[in-house]
């Protein structure tokens, strides 16, 4: 498969700037890869879909409140700041973009809030955006992190032309991220209300949590033809005993088994035993799932409409079969699907 081959009109109406009204009530397009059916639904019928032992993968990383703003020293412009990840905690040394890149140098002075109470100085470049930064600030570890929650917003993507909202912080999370460290929502999992939830464990579904923190790097576009040259980026993983023995039951009893986003799709993938069971994994992973590509674990999964020629929309071919995800995305275009981050929804079976 070549990088042409994932290119289509997204008409810019149908890129989501708001969440649904509630979780639950977006639209759900459920695709029967046997069948080769598309029916269309709402998303809180994704219960009639699954039974008792079954299992949903759910990425329990929460976004952290990623972008700030500060201004140069002397100059006083503002300059976006991107948070990354953390390098070392005790130094305070963060891994970020910067915007306007072009202004920011090794030994610059970037100041944050009101009454500067934050300041961080440039002490490397990484990548033609990426700097690292060292803050400094009067107070512990715990009160700086503090800090950094208070003076960051909401990292909602670029696309959504619009203020961060105080609605942004509750909805560009799911309602089970646990473990902090994500700069993107992993975005299928917005859909699921408490509600919904608790009916799926009504009715004996059984849920197993990965932690993948999703970067930046999930959303960089690919540039090479020859999808097999293109690299991703590391992204942090965490796989416990507990999620791999709900994981591995379930398949020797042939149970069917739900990815939810296409980070759990990449979490599990990461660790797969040769007999094709799940693994646990404490470490960073770049794995890139293209067609073709033999799924060892789940045989469902669940995720949002993506934008062209994004490795999130390879994934999705590769699992849901290239004809049939076309004849699908055609479909959710031609009956105004909403895409992306806080878009419509796709239950693959």
């Amino acid at each position: 498969m070549k990088l042409s081959h994932f290119q289509f009109n997204l008409p810019v109406e149908l890129l989501a700037e708001y969440p649904a009204e509630n979780r639950d009530e977006s639209r759900l397009m459920v695709i029967d890869r046997k069948k080769g059916t598309i029916e269309h639904k709402m998303f809180k019928d994704v219960i009639d879909y699954f039974g008792d032992g079954d299992v949903m993968i759910l990425n329990n990383t929460k976004v952290f409140p990623a972008r700030m703003y500060g201004n140069k020293e002397k100059t006083g412009a503002r300059i976006e700041v991107f948070l990354l990840r953390e390098l070392n905690a005790e130094q305070r040394l963060w891994d970020v973009l910067v915007d306007p890149a072009r202004k920011i140098r090794i030994g610059n002075k970037l100041y944050f809030g009101d009454d500067d109470s934050l300041v961080a100085e440039v002490i490397d470049n990484t990548t033609s955006r990426g700097r690292t930064l060292r803050f400094l600030y009067d107070g512990s570890y715990e009160e700086f992190r503090n800090k950094l929650t208070e003076l960051g917003e909401t990292p909602i993507p670029k696309y959504i032309n619009r203020e961060v909202t105080e609605e942004d912080a509750e909805r560009y999370q799911t309602i089970y991220a646990k473990e902090e460290g994500a700069v993107a929502a992993p975005t299928a999992g917005l859909h699921f209300s408490k509600h919904l939830l608790k009916r799926l464990e009504i009715k004996g579904v059984d849920f197993a949590e990965v932690t993948l923190h999703v970067g930046l790097g999930t959303f960089n576009p690919v540039e090479v033809e020859d999808l097999s040259k293109h690299k991703m980026d590391s992204e942090e993983l965490k796989i416990n005993q507990l999620a791999c023995d709900i994981v591995n039951n379930a398949k020797a009893k042939k149970k069917r088994i739900c990815c939810v986003g296409t980070t759990s799709m990449r979490a599990i993938e990461s660790s797969v035993s040769s007999q094709r069971t799940l693994n646990p994994f404490d470490g960073w992973t770049n794995k890139f799932i293209f067609p073709p590509y033999d799924f060892s674990i789940a045989d469902a999964m669940i995720t949002n409409f993506h934008t062209p020629k994004s490795t999130l929309l390879m994934m999705i071919s590769a699992f849901c079969g290239h004809d049939l995800m076309k004849k699908a995305y055609e479909e959710a275009i031609k009956e105004g699907y909403k895409f992306y981050s806080y878009g419509d929804a796709m239950l693959i079976i």
